[in-house]
């Protein structure tokens, strides 16, 4: 029988970097949350595989393209690992529910399932962090506890309750 493994999953826009309240796909104008790396890698540290889940429904409204999104994403996994942080997958929807419907877009599960499946994951085990309640209630869909937290702000605020279970 194999092991389960625990989880951090974590949304982008205001959990890992600044939301300025609009869409965020240009590199250069992408910052990151204060204290993110250190609280990143004590996570690892204690175990916990990190994964992204993200909407990006702004590829569906035609605000920004794939290209774009990829970008950022490439230079931002290359920041991670430069830093000593492994992102085991970024999962992200690219749809929005003003042109169509999906199950891969936050409060639906799709994402998370797949995850949870793909790397062999424990959801109690596991914590989904998100600066909006759409975050927490796709953890609590597939019984990944959820932490909400104010956008923008640093993990170091519930680093406790994750490394403490």
């Amino acid at each position: 029988m194999t092991v389960k493994k625990k989880a951090v999953f974590l949304d982008r826009d205001g959990v890992i970097n600044r939301d300025p309240g609009d869409y965020t796909y240009n590199w250069r104008e992408f910052e990151f949350n204060p204290d993110l790396i250190e609280t990143l890698k004590e996570f690892q540290k204690k175990g916990f595989l990190l994964i992204i889940v993200t909407n990006q429904g702004g590829i569906a409204k035609g605000r920004y393209t794939l290209g774009d999104y990829q970008e950022l994403t490439k230079n931002m996994l290359e920041v991670f690992k430069s830093k000593g942080v492994t992102i085991t997958e970024v999962y992200f929807s690219p749809h929005h529910d003003e042109v169509g419907r999906s199950l891969t877009r936050k409060p639906d599960s799709l994402l998370l399932e797949r995850a949870i499946y793909k790397f062999n994951i424990d959801p109690a085990a596991s914590f989904m962090i998100g600066d909006r309640e759409r975050d927490i209630f796709a953890g609590e869909k597939v019984g990944i506890p959820g932490i909400l937290i104010e956008a923008n702000s640093s993990l170091t605020l519930i680093k406790d309750r994750i490394l403490n279970g």
